[in-house]
């Protein structure tokens, strides 16, 4: 009788320690962010309401599913300094990118040695993925052993004016900041080289010249309608053969879409019965319910946090060559609202690379099924640079002062734990490396201009303007349309200090002072 209790006692040890066991761990759970490419609030139906026209019926049910939250940004309004943001938690203009974004053969962006989210979940015993749009440079191997370069336009010149060697490794990429697997595109899908990465290798060669926008080198078999399709399989697989493997995962799923070339795929052509960015849109939508699908049909959905957003604003090209021109932008206008209109960007002034709120402001909803109260909401300031902190305090990590200096924990938020803000402040960074910083109901513009692309522009050298700063009242005045900077100098003041104070100590969070990369200036 001893002897078979002492055997059961073991059995129901080894159970507990088993791999199954393991990934049923409430402390981890398997994490999953999606991140679309310059989608604006306004897309997605269950935040622009009536002034949105596109259908998104996957995002709609994760946010009954789950927490939608309802004042999110990104770091940045462009593609490049958000994805830095989310990978290290730290602010991008802290690294050595202080405007604009890389390019497809740029050189690493994340400084070597930085702890990022999915090194840190890999200490921690997670299997880390990324599948789509990488967009942060990395080291191509090339045939004469200088930075890799392409100024071919014509298939014959790629001997000469081209110096990538495609069947090289590829040096300083996903899979050296923590990635044991990665699948997808060096950059945005209008920068070449069009040719897939599997892990730290091309898959085939650039053997000709296609043109996503910008002409250059290209695998002669890819096609930009592909790109979508192909990297919702792979999560997919991804997700599927995750859950039997009985190891916490970390998935980072970086979209193409509805980033330029709009160019949905045919089985989504016309479906809108809008135009193409309508039908881009649409699939996007559909390409995270397929991942969402994964998750559920192969029951884990009790231990996977699910986070979809953003890394910025709609972009203006959305507009071009809408055959109805229903896509509209606000620049700060009262003009009343078109009910016939699409306002990518709801209620809110501008457009992606904007210092405005259309550049910023982004649908961001998480789903932990059994954790996150369905059909909850969130009201207060967060930002994309908060993953690494929320993943840290999921499994109790310790945090380091050299690590994710301006990264906030919204576990608490998530678990319905506080209805509070978690965040003093949220930094904000144009393209052109204009600055804003939001504390409460100010937000505070250190710039004359948009900063970006929509009017009034950042001003020529030695022109004149009429203002430096503009201060908005976001309670009063969402769509930014009344500067009060001139009423409330001392706001003004406090917010200037606040924003110098973190450029100074190299955090916003509390912690040892670090070092930026480079001089940071607040003012251009």
């Amino acid at each position: 009788m001893l002897k078979l209790r002492i055997s059961l006692a073991l059995s129901a040890l080894l159970l507990l320690l088993s791999p199954s066991a393991i990934n049923a761990e409430p402390s981890r759970p398997n994490i999953i962010f999606i991140l679309a490419d310059d989608w604006g609030i306004g897309d997605v139906k269950t935040y622009g309401g009536d002034l949105c026209k596109i259908e998104t019926p996957q995002m709609d049910k994760l946010a009954k599913d789950g927490m939608k939250f309802m004042d999110a940004h990104s770091s940045s309004s462009v593609c490049t300094p958000t994805r830095y943001g989310v990978l290290t938690g730290r602010y991008n203009w802290r690294s050595p990118l202080k405007q604009g974004v890389l390019y497809g053969y740029s050189p690493p962006l994340i400084e070597k040695g930085r702890e990022t989210v999915p090194s840190f979940l890999k200490k921690n015993g997670y299997h880390t993925a990324m599948f789509g749009k990488w967009h942060l440079g990395m080291d191509f191997p090339t045939t004469d052993g200088k930075p890799a370069f392409s100024k071919a336009r014509k298939p014959e010149q790629l001997a000469t004016l081209c110096n990538v060697n495609w069947k090289g490794q590829i040096k300083n990429g996903p899979n050296s900041i923590g990635f044991d697997v990665f699948y997808g595109i060096s950059a945005s899908l209008d920068m070449h080289p069009y040719i897939w990465i599997d892990n730290d290798r091309f898959v085939g060669e650039c053997t000709t010249i296609k043109a996503f926008h910008r002409s250059g080198p290209s695998h002669k078999d890819f096609e930009d309608y592909d790109v979508l399709p192909t990297l919702a399989t792979k999560a997919s697989e991804y997700v599927r053969q995750q859950s039997k493997s009985g190891k916490p995962f970390f998935m980072y799923m970086a979209l193409n879409s509805p980033h330029t070339p709009i160019s949905p795929s045919k089985k989504w052509k016309g479906k809108s019965g809008l135009g193409k960015y309508y039908d881009f849109v649409m699939e996007t939508d559909d390409a995270i319910g397929q991942v969402i699908n994964a998750v559920d049909e192969s029951g884990i959905a009790k231990n996977t946090l699910i986070i979809v957003t953003a890394d910025n604003g709609c972009s203006p090209a959305a507009s071009r060559g809408d055959p109805k021109k229903m896509i509209k932008f606000r620049m700060g206008d009262k003009d009343p609202f078109d009910p016939k209109k699409h306002y990518a960007s709801h209620i809110y002034r501008g457009h992606k690379a904007d210092i405005y709120e259309g550049g910023h402001r982004v649908p961001y909803i998480a789903r932990w099924t059994g954790k996150v109260k369905a059909g909850s909401k969130y009201n207060h300031p967060v930002c994309l640079i908060d993953l690494f902190a929320t993943a840290r305090e999921i499994v109790g990590g310790k945090a380091i002062d050299t690590q994710a200096e301006d990264s906030v924990s919204i576990l608490s938020v998530l678990l319905g734990k506080t209805t509070n803000p978690v965040r003093e402040a949220i930094v904000h960074h144009s393209i052109n490396g204009s600055f804003s910083i939001r504390k409460g109901k100010w937000k505070l513009l250190l710039c004359p201009g948009s900063g970006g692309w929509s009017k009034p522009r950042p001003p020529r050298k030695n022109q004149k303007t009429s203002n430096k700063v503009q201060l908005y009242d976001l309670e009063a005045d969402p769509a930014e349309t009344k500067n009060l900077d001139s009423e409330h100098p001392k706001v003004v003041e406090e917010l200037t200090k606040l924003l110098q104070t973190y450029v100074d100590k190299g955090r916003s969070t509390p912690g040892k002072a670090q070092e930026n990369n480079g001089k940071v200036k607040i003012r251009r």
